[in-house]
C-alpha cells in the first residue's frame, strides 16, 4: 500500500485523469455502442447523468491515495466554501440572466416567444421543472467541478501560469466528452463545442481563482449554465449558440483584463 501511495503521489494527475475517463466512460461507452447499434441492450439513456460523477470520484480516490482521509476532507471542503463576496454568487447564477436577455432579444427581433418553463425539459428524463436546476448542479456541476477545478486545476497551476494550466485542462476536459458525440451530441457541433469548452475553461479558472478555490461557486455556475444551454427546447433554437458566444467574449475579456499569470484579480489557487 505504501508503494502504491508513493507512486500515486508522484503521478497524481496521471492517476486522476485515467480514473476520471475510466469511470465516466464506463457509463457513456455502453450508451454510445447501444445508440450506434453495435450492441443489443436496453440500457436506460438516463444513466447519462451518472457520468458526471466520474471526475469527482476520481478526485476522491486519487486524493485518498496521496493524502489519506485528511486530504479528502480538504478537497471536499471546497464544496462547503460558500462564504465569498456576494458578487461571485451573482456571477454563479448569471447564465439565467444571459438566457433571459438573449431570449428577449430574439423575441423582439424575430418575434420568437420564449418560456422559462422549457428549461425544465432535459434529455432522457420526464419534465422536471425547477428540479432540472438541481439535477444539473448535483450531477455535472458538483460531479465535474470537484474534479476538474477542485483537484486538477490547482495542481496544474503550481508550476504554470493560470492560462497554461487552463489550456492543458481544457484538452483533457474536452476529450472527456468524446463518447457523448456518439449518442447525444451532433458531431456537426464539434468545432463550436471545442471553442465553447475553451472559453468555459477560462471562465471557470477565473471564477475558481477569484473565490479562493470555491468548488461550490464553480459547480453552481456549471449547473446553471447547463440548465440554460442543455434544455431540449433551447437546443432547438439559437439560444444555446448565442449564450455560448457571449461566454466566449467573456473569456477573451478575462484573459486581457486579468492577465494569463493568474486569470483573476487575486492569486491563482494552487496545491
Amino acid at each position: 500500500m505504501a508503494t502504491l501511495s508513493g507512486w500515486a503521489r508522484r503521478n497524481a494527475l496521471f492517476v486522476y485523469f485515467i480514473l476520471a475517463y475510466a469511470i465516466s466512460w464506463a457509463v457513456q461507452i455502453p450508451l454510445a455502442l447501444q445508440a450506434q447499434g453495435l450492441i443489443q441492450a436496453t440500457i436506460p439513456p438516463s444513466i447519462h447523468y451518472l457520468a458526471g460523477y466520474g471526475p469527482m470520484l476520481a478526485a476522491v480516490i486519487t486524493t485518498w491515495l496521496v493524502g489519506g482521509a485528511n486530504g479528502v476532507k480538504e478537497l471536499l471542503g471546497g464544496l462547503l466554501r460558500w462564504r465569498v463576496a456576494p458578487v461571485w454568487w451573482l456571477v454563479a447564477v448569471s447564465p439565467i440572466s444571459l438566457y433571459v436577455m438573449v431570449a428577449l432579444g430574439l423575441t423582439v427581433v424575430q418575434g420568437q416567444p420564449f418560456d422559462l418553463g422549457e428549461l425544465g425539459q432535459v434529455n432522457h428524463l420526464p419534465y422536471l421543472g425547477l428540479g432540472a436546476l438541481f439535477l444539473w448542479i448535483l450531477t455535472y456541476g458538483i460531479g465535474e467541478e470537484t474534479g476538474w477545478r477542485g483537484f486538477a486545476l490547482p495542481r496544474l497551476q503550481k508550476h504554470r501560469s493560470a492560462l497554461q494550466a487552463t489550456l492543458l485542462l481544457w484538452i483533457f476536459w474536452a476529450l472527456w466528452h468524446l463518447p457523448a458525440f456518439f449518442y447525444l451530441y451532433d458531431p456537426a457541433i464539434a468545432a463550436g463545442f471545442l471553442l465553447g469548452t475553451l472559453a468555459g475553461a477560462i471562465v471557470f479558472t477565473w471564477l475558481y481563482n477569484s473565490t479562493g478555490g470555491s468548488i461550490l461557486v464553480a459547480a453552481v455556475f456549471h449547473g446553471v449554465f447547463n440548465l440554460t444551454t442543455g434544455c431540449v427546447g433551447c437546443k432547438a433554437g439559437m439560444l444555446s449558440a448565442l449564450i455560448s458566444t457571449m461566454v466566449m467574449v467573456w473569456a477573451v475579456f478575462v484573459v486581457i483584463f486579468f492577465k494569463p499569470a493568474h486569470l483573476s484579480a487575486g492569486r491563482k489557487h494552487v496545491i
